[in-house]
């Protein structure tokens, strides 16, 4: 580790969503391996702000720029919370520490849905759009959002058309589809996991660019059902503006050592997150070409809202 800086207090690590959603759960899988590890040598802690997919825990980072005690997951709710005119917050001005993982969609149906299997899930997307109630978390716009709307282009439906029900985690969307209230739900794959195994949901695909082990060993990708659809947010950790070098630096080193560990392939495996870690100039890289290529999916889909505030 870099002697450059270290904590000198307590550590606040904030997740834009609520206890069990998509940022919680690398939060606190983080917050216990750098514990056990004893990688920062003050004491961490989760705070859950949740809202607008993440954006009110980047409000907050944004609230206190040079505070490296002060840390929040990442997503790419980021981007497209700008490029719909829903924040005003670049990326680029905060503090991008790293990138953590990859995490792909499932298609979840209640286990007596009239919706069988992937194919039939296109045909009514097609021929009934706007009549297909529809739970999806976090936020308008997310990557959950894109891809569904890919899916509704390919069948020839009209995007604007989708009835979407919109959650601050994927626990409510899936508990939303449960209750009879939607009949799809597009959700992290980590997300249904309790319900596949106990047969409570189905799976009719998933968005990975290959099968998926586990619960989802007999679930086809989207690109078997001949849609090229591969898709899926990543996760990160971001800091506030005005972080020094050396305060990057240990954060980095300490992020880079929890994540090199077995602990976290563990954790990779038994969530279903597939291995995308970065820093320094190819993180900022990979952050740029995934805010153009959000901004352009917007548009050509028909959710650009707005452009990004100046």
């Amino acid at each position: 580790m870099t002697m450059g800086w270290t904590p000198e207090r307590d550590v606040v690590l904030l997740a834009g969503t609520p206890a069990g959603g998509g940022q919680d759960r690398p939060a606190r899988a983080l917050l216990a391996i750098l514990a056990e590890q004893g990688l920062v040598g003050a004491p961490m802690s989760l705070v859950n702000i949740p809202g607008r997919g993440g954006g009110n825990a980047w409000d907050d980072l944004a609230r206190h720029p040079g505070e490296a005690h002060r840390l929040a997951i990442n997503s790419p709710t980021i981007l497209s919370n700008r490029a719909l005119g829903v924040s005003g917050l670049a990326w680029d001005s905060l503090t991008p520490l790293c990138n953590l993982y990859t995490e792909h969609l499932a298609f979840i149906v209640r286990p007596d849905s009239s919706i069988t299997d992937a194919a039939a899930l296109l045909r009514r997307l097609g021929t009934d759009t706007a009549g297909l109630p529809i739970a999806l978390a976090t936020a308008i716009g997310n990557a959950n959002h894109i891809a569904l709307a890919h899916l509704t282009r390919h069948a020839g439906g009209e995007v604007g058309a989708l009835g979407i029900a919109v959650f601050d985690s994927a626990r409510d969307a899936i508990a939303h589809v449960l209750a009879g209230h939607a009949e799809l739900g597009v959700i992290t794959a980590a997300s249904p996991v309790p319900e596949l195994t106990a047969g409570t949901a189905r799976c009719l695909a998933v968005s990975a660019p290959a099968r998926m082990e586990g619960v989802y060993a007999g679930v086809p990708t989207w690109r078997e059902e001949g849609v090229d659809l591969v898709a899926g947010p990543w996760r990160g950790v971001i800091g506030p503006a005005g972080l020094s070098p050396e305060q990057s630096a240990f954060w980095e080193e300490a992020l880079r050592a929890a994540t090199a560990g077995e602990a976290w392939r563990e954790e990779l495996a038994r969530r279903h997150w597939s291995d995308t870690f970065l820093t320094g100039e190819a993180l900022r890289g990979f952050l740029r070409e995934e805010d153009a290529s959000m901004t352009d999916a917007l548009r050509e889909l028909g959710l650009l809202r707005e452009s990004p505030p100046g």
